[in-house]
């Protein structure tokens, strides 16, 4: 028998193994280099400054690979961080590769407006896709040596304790008691439901002398088989269609050549032969997990502060919030002790993980910590947008808890059941490395102060470090686009006459607008002048953003209009040319960063061009154009130099993040007509199941819409609806 080597070393000592049929080429090679000798010296903080297109995230994989140290990489929205995880998944596709961002399609969080003495119930729909995603990023990490998490910020919410997930789990081995009733017991205490008929992730049924598990982060199931009361074999199968899926590699025979120690790593020990799965283990269907022993030791403490804040209410002459407090609270943990679940469970974390008042809570990154100590790589990607967001997220969360604990809706350990502070994120990772085309100062100062301390190490001289590592060259030769700046006076005529002449050429085009309504009513404009075109924006929901660009470089559509969603990292080599609207409306959107950010959308391409569209030459336009045109003559003096011609290199459109079933997708209703009289004149008895079935899925798109935009009371209306109408 002839083994493939590699690929068996992979899965026995899981190494990163870079798959790519690119090499390091242009700034990437001293950028790896430098980046990589900071970490071996120590270097807590490092900046990679990467224009737009110069492989940002093909020198990060190398970097894994290079250092073989498991990452975490941060990215500030979900649609970045989606083509992250895919670039990734296609650079290692022998490794664990994961996605985790926010799972909500629908959140309400818990609030209270004392001015109109409105409580607002925590209510949310949790996507299931993105949930299986999620989960499988604690198991791969707890489990596994060659992880990576692509994340959103969200990373930093809390989400339990790594030890008690990793503790949680449920070991079966051939050969071990087949008791369904014991086994189904545990499972249950795993947060997994039991479900005959409806067999889906996080259930399992029972089916005579074998039982099926479907774990919550994988995509397939477990059948176990039992003989004479014992567990006699073990089956992985397809949930849908109930076909056998061939053992894993893992599982194969080891070579008798291959039992030696590589690279210092000891020898496995003997394995069986490939005759199927040995044993399994099941781990929780949730990440957040209690059970009744904690809660027991909990209880007392939880009782002792209720009585003391409930006092303190009384003695403030807070009546009504101390009764209100006082029956909230008994409710809660009653329902906790019945049945291991309330709605809110996580406001009493501080209690069932065991933590003193203002300890910081258990996030992804103490996932991380728990598994590899100090041995993993931290990349903030876009770091000029995702550190503000990791410094803001606390306030926010405080100020609406705030309100909840004053006014006797919860108690003061609600506050523990928050994202970390940003001084709390920042002492956990040994290693830090800003990615950004325009990164702020902050980060510029940590690292080359951190440098600075570290002058006397000769490793760091040698590859003369300065804390920040610029990478301007684009493998591909590409310089920066060309800028033209014109009136926004007659934008919109002057736009469709640009856009006129690139559709001629089958060129695709990015717009950048203000605001939502502009870019929907450009979107709308453009077609009724025949014109394939599109928006983007916060209110597409997460996994159909990625379509979105897809379908753009699928030619399905030939303009694509958006907001701020148009502006960091997205790889579109198809467009030649990216215009933006009303550019000398100084603010946010139109700063220096976003300007250079936004222009480099147009990169990607030989003949990319950037039109501006001004009446006034603000600061930041200034300052984003001398950038561009520093950039471009280093970029130009380089290809000289090196005889290179620039060309431009179409990428291939990836597999997407997850497939979709097809019932999943939103219900595409015309623009929402939907209000209280719709909702009061529907007439829900006379619908056939096929049309209530349609108006459910555009009821529930409508719902999120205005959760979105704050108008819960409208929201709460519609989904009362949506109840009504599946209980039919």
């Amino acid at each position: 028998m002839v083994y493939d080597y590699k690929k068996w070393y992979n899965y026995w000592f899981m190494q990163f193994t870079l798959t790519s049929k690119f090499s390091p080429t242009g700034d990437q090679p001293q950028a790896i280099e430098k980046l990589s000798e900071g970490i071996k010296t120590g270097l807590k903080n490092q900046v990679l400054l990467g224009v737009t297109g110069s492989g940002k995230t093909f020198t990060m994989a190398n970097m894994i690979e290079k250092l073989q140290m498991p990452a975490l990489i941060i990215s500030h929205n979900k649609t970045l961080a989606g083509q992250l995880y895919q670039e990734m998944r296609d650079f290692f596709p022998e490794n664990a590769v994961s996605y985790f961002v926010s799972y909500y399609d629908y959140y309400q969080p818990e609030a209270y407006m004392p001015q109109t003495d409105t409580y607002i119930e925590k209510e949310a729909q949790i996507n299931e896709l993105i949930d299986k995603l999620r989960l499988q990023s604690a198991t791969n990490i707890l489990t596994r040596k060659d992880a990576i998490v692509v994340a959103s910020v969200s990373c930093i919410y809390n989400i339990g304790s790594p030890v008690d997930y990793g503790k949680y789990i449920l070991n079966l081995a051939i050969g071990d008691k087949a008791n369904w009733n014991s086994i189904a017991y545990r499972l249950v205490e795993l947060m997994y439901c039991r479900a005959e008929f409806e067999f889906g992730r996080g259930t399992f049924r029972i089916r005579g002398e074998s039982m099926d598990i479907y774990p919550a982060y994988e995509d397939y199931g477990y059948r176990v088989k039992s003989k004479n009361g014992i567990i006699s074999e073990f089956v992985k199968f397809e949930p849908l269609t109930g076909n056998v899926i061939a053992s894993e590699a893992r599982y194969r025979p080891v070579p008798d050549e291959a039992k030696q120690s590589h690279n210092g790593i000891a020898s496995s020990p003997s394995v069986p032969r490939n005759d199927g799965l040995k044993s399994i283990i099941v781990y929780p269907a949730k990440q957040y997990l209690t059970d009744k022993l904690k809660f027991d030791s909990s209880e007392q403490q939880i009782r002792t502060d209720l009585k003391k804040e409930y006092d303190d209410l009384k003695n403030q002459g807070k009546d009504l919030e101390a009764h209100r407090l006082l029956k909230k609270v008994n409710y809660d943990l009653e329902m906790i002790k019945e049945v291991g679940y309330v709605n809110g469970i996580e406001n009493y974390s501080r209690y069932l993980d065991d933590r003193r008042p203002g300890d910081p809570p258990y996030s992804l990154v103490d996932y991380f910590t728990q598994a590899y100590g100090k041995n993993f790589l931290v990349f903030i990607d876009e770091s000029h947008m995702t550190v503000p967001q990791l410094r803001g997220m606390y306030n926010g969360d405080f100020s609406r808890k705030k309100t909840l604990i004053d006014f006797g809706f919860r108690m003061k350990a609600a506050y523990d059941n928050r994202p970390l502070k940003f001084e709390e994120f920042y002492r956990l990772p040994p290693h830090i490395i800003y990615v950004s085309a325009t990164p702020d100062e902050w980060e510029i100062n940590q690292s080359k102060t951190e440098v600075k301390t570290k002058v006397g190490n000769a490793d760091l001289r040698s590859v003369q470090h300065d804390g920040v590592v610029e990478q301007l060259i684009r493998p591909t030769g590409i310089i920066d686009p060309q800028i033209t700046v014109r009136p926004s006076s007659t934008e919109i005529p002057d736009l469709v006459e640009e856009i006129a002449k690139r559709v001629k050429l089958n060129q695709k085009i990015l717009v950048t607008t203000l605001t939502k309504k502009t870019a929907e009513d450009l979107t709308e404009y453009l077609k009724d002048k025949q014109v394939r075109a599109s928006y983007l924006h916060s209110d597409i929901q997460t996994l159909e953003r990625s379509d979105v660009l897809d379908n753009l470089r699928k030619n399905e559509f030939d303009v694509l209009i958006g907001v701020n969603l148009l502006r960091e990292g997205l790889d579109l080599p198809e467009v030649f040319l990216v215009a933006i609207l009303d550019a000398d409306k100084e603010g946010f959107l139109r700063s220096k960063t976003s300007l250079v950010q936004t222009m480099g959308r147009a990169a990607r391409n030989v003949s990319g061009e950037v039109i501006i569209y001004a009446d006034t030459m603000t600061k930041s336009i200034k300052a984003a154009i001398e950038e561009i045109e520093r950039r471009r003559a280093y970029q130009s003096q380089y290809n000289k130099k090196h005889n290179i011609t620039p060309t431009t290199v179409l990428k291939p459109i990836r597999e997407k993040i997850i497939e979709k079933p097809e019932d999943y997708l939103a219900y595409d209703a015309p623009k929402s007509d939907i209000g209280k009289e719709y909702l009061d004149n529907l007439k829900t008895d006379s619908l056939t199941p096929y049309d209530r079935k349609k108006v459910v899925k555009r009821l529930e798109k409508e719902m999120k819409k205005q959760a979105e935009d704050l108008n819960f009371e409208m929201a709460i209306r519609i989904r009362d609806k949506v109840r009504e109408l599946k209980t039919i």
